[in-house]
């Protein structure tokens, strides 16, 4: 997958490859096309980060789905912990967020 001429690459853990589309609905595929919408955007998650850094990227699939992303970086490598629909509350955020990105 490229995002600004750069190549990212994800890595599935076995554990997570299917844990939220059995839960939450939501496919790899889906999860990994937030981020190369232009309207995602990434904020730390300091509240999970003690054993390793981890990040939220809030965006949109394809299909318009706006997704709540959690995922941290490994060897230069996206690893996705979960995926789902955003609640009603980070979908008033980040529609905010994109009419005045110093949000």
């Amino acid at each position: 997958m490229r995002v600004k001429g750069k190549q990212i690459s994800f890595e599935w853990d076995g554990g997570n490859l299917d844990k939220s589309s059995i839960k939450h609905g939501i496919t790899p595929k889906e999860a990994e096309e937030v981020f190369v919408s232009e309207k995602s955007y990434i904020v730390p998650d300091v509240k999970h980060s003690q054993k390793e850094e981890r990040f939220i990227i809030l965006g949109r699939t394809n299909d318009e789905k706006n997704l709540f992303v959690v995922f941290t970086l490994r060897n230069y490598k996206v690893r996705v912990i979960s995926a789902r629909r955003m609640h009603r509350e980070e979908v008033e955020k980040y529609e905010k967020a994109k009419k005045d990105p110093q949000i």
